[in-house]
């Protein structure tokens, strides 16, 4: 069987949904495939040696990145995995403790709505916060609903439909102060606001391929406090490796093109941050001419991502007709085959014809330097109405 490589002649404009791998990261992944193609855990010879010291050497400078130490990192396949380590992990000691309550929000990726909402069948009580039209919740509303048996509070820090940040920081700060665990699914916010994932969150995910690594890689990161771990307990087992919370064969080629995806990301974030934000202004001044809402809080948004709903427009029509121009999405990739109502947005009590066709422009801005939005515009005006 052969790959033919296809031209990609549209704009790509859904990095919330994964990124393009950099060819500096490729070249890495490939180098660890073929040439330095050890085991890590082989102890009997150079090639395992040389695998294991590059695994270290990934997991220091990644848990560095979000001010941990390398003993409170460990590899997964990506956020998802990630999250269900975290959330199924500590059900055991939540049961022990008679601590069954966990606070999250409405708005929060499927990869945390249904590890939670199968510790319900299982006892749990889950409050489920609603951000209200800014897309954002605030720490007042987790505090308020803070009780003495609540084990858990999980909030994302970077919506992956609206990218609206949420206050992970400044509630972190208040949740140490109690004994409720904090967990963070980062995988939208991480190398993009990192000073935000360095404050006291327990429980850090972490996904490669939104910061252009490869698919099936990411961590997660427990941090301590003081001498204590986060008590979780495996819900995989055969191998003990990553502290027997994640075992299996360490995928080295992967975790080193994770290390080499973080670091250019993080080295360029400045002038990442800086071109994101000229697409966004550039993309708005476009579609300044057409009737549309932008769906969440703009002051509190990450640079590349934007949600919009245009006025009596069907955004799967739209999608359709935009398909030769530009690749968008109307949600998550998890769950943007389907045609309800996003969830998220209707989580912020948006009206359902708004929330039934939110549109998702999300852009690396290295890779759409020569997107001309103008084609988007007309047609969009060729499609929506007259206002009346």
């Amino acid at each position: 069987m052969t790959c033919e490589r296809v031209a990609l002649v549209v704009a790509y404009l859904d990095v919330a949904a994964t990124t393009r791998v950099d060819s500096r990261v490729a070249e890495v992944v490939l180098h660890w495939m073929t040439e330095d193609f050890g085991n890590a855990g082989s102890r009997t010879h150079d090639y395992g040696t040389r695998a294991k010291k590059a695994v270290q050497e990934a997991r220091t400078y990644l848990a560095q990145t979000v001010g941990a130490r390398p003993e409170e990192l460990i590899f997964t396949s990506g956020a998802t995995e990630s999250n269900n380590i975290a959330l199924l992990g500590l059900a055991a000691f939540g049961e022990r403790e008679g601590r069954r309550h966990i606070i999250t929000s409405a708005i929060e990726h499927k990869a945390v709505l249904e590890p939670l909402t199968h510790l319900q069948s299982k006892s749990f009580e889950v409050d489920f916060l609603e951000p209200g039209p800014s897309g954002r919740i605030s720490t007042e509303a987790v505090m308020e609903k803070l009780r003495p048996d609540t084990l858990l509070v999980s909030l994302m820090h970077v919506n992956n439909e609206t990218g609206v940040i949420q206050p992970v920081a400044e509630l972190a700060e208040k949740l140490r102060e109690t004994s409720t665990y904090f967990h963070v699914d980062a995988a939208q916010g991480y190398g993009k606001i990192a000073e935000d994932l360095r404050a006291p969150i327990d429980m850090i995910s972490i996904s490669g391929h939104k910061v252009g690594a490869p698919k099936g890689i990411g961590a997660l990161v427990l941090r301590r406090r003081g001498w204590d771990r986060v008590p979780l307990e495996p819900i995989m087992f055969g191998g003990g490796q990553e502290r027997k919370l994640r075992p299996g064969t360490l995928p080295v080629p992967l975790i080193m093109g994770l290390y080499e995806a973080s670091r250019v990301f993080h080295e360029g974030h400045d002038r990442w941050k800086r071109d994101a934000l000229v697409v966004r202004e550039r993309l708005l001044t476009a579609l300044s001419k057409t009737r549309f809402r932008i769906n969440g809080d703009p002051d509190h948004s990450v640079p590349h991502i934007l949600n919009v709903t245009f006025d009596d427009l069907n955004a799967e029509a739209l999608i359709v007709r935009l398909k030769d121009q530009v690749a968008v999405a109307t949600g998550s990739a998890c769950t943007s085959a389907s045609y309800t109502p996003s969830h998220v947005l209707m989580a912020m009590n948006l009206p359902e014809k708004v929330a039934s066709n939110g549109l998702r422009f999300s852009w690396h801005p290295s890779q759409v330097e020569d997107f001309d939005p103008t084609g988007v515009v007309e047609t969009v005006l060729r499609m929506q109405p007259a206002a009346s």
